[in-house]
């Protein structure tokens, strides 16, 4: 069973995230900001990570550095799911080495599964 840690600080879409994998028979942990975001994802070794840009504590591009400069860590697939849509910020978000930028409001959960699937080859 495939692992995903969600990391987003509004609770109530990271619950509709985390019910939507569920059910899709993923393993599902959350974090709610960016230290208790990091932590688990050394503890648990997710098989992909759903990465929110503005959190508390630590922000999301912080925590995309730390992966992808940990040896550990770095080959894990990093989505981030966030609503900034700048076109500076998605460039920034995919030269840190995210996998995939996706903006909150123009996917669905179940597109959001899509392209999970299609990231952990399992379409």
């Amino acid at each position: 069973m495939k692992k995903i840690l969600i990391i987003e600080d509004d609770t109530f879409l990271a619950g509709m995230y985390a019910e939507k994998l569920s059910r899709e028979g993923f393993e599902v942990e959350l974090a709610t900001d960016g230290e208790q975001g990091f932590r688990k994802i050394r503890e648990i070794k997710p098989d992909l990570i759903l990465l929110d840009i503005v959190l508390p504590k630590t922000d999301g591009f912080e925590i995309l550095k730390k992966i992808k400069n940990d040896v550990k860590l770095k080959k894990i697939p990093v989505i981030l799911l966030t609503n900034l849509g700048q076109r500076s910020d998605v460039e920034k978000g995919l030269s840190l080495g995210a996998d995939d930028y996706i903006i909150k409001a123009h996917f669905t959960p179940s597109g959001v599964l899509e392209r999970i699937k299609k990231r952990l080859n399992l379409e």
